[in-house]
């Protein structure tokens, strides 16, 4: 039999709700497995086992009473400070109520750790950060994705069985891809982002849940959004794809994973597939690149810059002095072509009602040298996969990832899907449907660290 904390988000809530699952012995079970198993994760940062538990004894009688929970290093406590997996911030922070917090409070949840992230947000691959990288717990040798790295690899691990990330460029879907994982990105303005150290800045950034499949990431998205998400069936849908770079540039094992799940999603739904054009990626993966650079230099001065900590990672010095130099005739351009992307999404969306691509274009790459081998030659991790995220980020369509596959290295392959602006309720009936045609096989696949024990 399995243990408690090996039940489903769904199911550890309903089960607390109906007297079956002392929610008191769950939290101790999380922080139990915490200690057992983060050792190899480094998932979690940090524990504040008195304050989880004062959590415990007020909360409200909501959907997720009682049900533990990671939160990304993203998002202030009111008893502890966000860092964002950095040694040193450009501008200060400070322990608070953020929007995260109180949906989760409010839900009954308790916040049983902080998730690692790779540095001050700025990678897809989990491999940097003040605490150590955060580990793959399909390989520990692995990238777990980023930069919600801890919030992905707690609840891959069995840690907990849901998580709050955000998704900036992908922050949300790369772990969800590399770990085997469900990760919605809302559409852009739905989720709770009060509290964030760019609530007032950000056009891309949102919060977003991760969690093993596409009801629970439901459950934990309506409690994000204060509303519930409610279910339908996907039925007839029309599924667009892109012949293009962001689809065929990807590793043979991710192109025959992605398009036998599509033509499952299509069986499965009574859809159609259509073949459709969306010129531009590439010019516009990189305005997305410039408008949240610019966005992010809030704060930034020559002599900030010049008194940077030693303990930044190179490329994070790099990167912050980068942003100095950034014209601002780019950034403008930039908004140019998000208004070009935008009109040519919503002229598609009259015609399909999701775009499906590969999340990732090749497995998780090695911790030590984040590197990815494709049909057009070698890349770095980072750089071939913003190439299929930028895009939801830039126009603020709701997106998200769903496990299809495993590698012949035994690590997840992942689809995207993304759809009309509010239409975040239809990718999650997609992908609750794609698991339908796929015997839930994939979601219901467990690392190696995570599998349920036997009594």
């Amino acid at each position: 039999m399995s243990e408690p904390l090996d039940l489903g988000l769904r199911a550890q809530a309903t089960a607390i709700a109906a007297g079956e699952l002392d929610p008191g012995e769950l939290l101790d079970a999380a922080l139990a497995r915490i200690e057992q198993r983060n050792p190899a994760l480094n998932a979690v940062v940090e524990t504040f086992p008195e304050r989880s538990r004062e959590m415990l004894a007020a909360a409200p009688e909501g959907p997720l009473r009682g049900v533990p929970l990671v939160i990304k290093d993203e998002w202030p406590l009111p008893w502890r400070a966000q860092r964002f997996g950095a040694a040193e911030l450009m501008a200060p922070t400070a322990p608070g109520e953020s929007g995260p917090y109180r949906a989760l409070r409010d839900a009954g949840a308790t916040i049983v750790g902080v998730g690692n992230m790779h540095e001050l947000g700025a990678g897809s691959t989990g491999a940097i950060s003040y605490y150590g990288a955060a580990h793959n717990p399909w390989n520990i040798e692995r990238c777990p994705g980023g930069s919600s790295s801890g919030p992905a690899a707690s609840v891959a691990g069995g840690l907990v069985a849901g998580a709050v990330g955000a998704d900036g460029l992908g922050s949300v879907r790369f772990p969800a891809a590399y770990c085997g994982l469900t990760g919605l990105k809302p559409t852009f303005g739905r989720s709770a982002m009060e509290g964030h150290h760019m609530a007032a800045l950000t056009s891309l950034i949102v919060s977003g849940p991760l969690c093993a499949d596409a009801a629970d990431c439901r459950l934990l998205a309506s409690v994000l959004y204060g509303s519930e998400l409610a279910a339908g069936d996907a039925a007839g849908l029309r599924i667009g794809v892109v012949r293009d770079a962001v689809s065929e540039d990807v590793t043979p094992e991710q192109a025959a994973a992605c398009s036998g799940a599509i033509e499952a999603l299509v069986a499965e739904t009574g859809g159609e597939l259509r073949e459709i054009e969306l010129p531009n990626l590439e010019a516009a993966t990189l305005a997305a690149i410039l408008i949240i650079n610019s966005e992010d230099m809030s704060g930034a001065t020559p002599e900030k810059l010049n008194r940077l900590s030693p303990e930044l990672s190179p490329i994070a010095r790099g990167t912050l002095k980068y942003r100095m130099l950034l014209p601002a005739a780019a950034t403008a351009q930039a908004q140019r072509v998000r208004t070009l992307m935008r009109r040519r999404l919503a002229g598609l969306f009259a015609d399909v009602d999701v775009i499906a691509w590969p999340t990732i274009p090749a497995p998780a790459p090695p911790l030590e040298a984040p590197l990815v081998e494709l049909p057009s030659g070698t890349h770095s991790a980072d750089q071939a996969n913003v190439r299929g995220a930028a895009l939801a980020n830039l126009t603020g369509i709701p997106a998200i990832s769903a496990p299809v596959g495993l590698s012949g290295d035994g690590l997840p392959l992942a689809l995207q899907l993304q759809a009309a602006w509010g239409a975040d309720e239809l990718l999650l009936d997609a992908a609750e449907a794609l698991e339908r045609a796929n015997g839930r096989r994939w979601v219901d696949a467990a690392p190696p660290v995570s599998a349920p024990t036997e009594a």
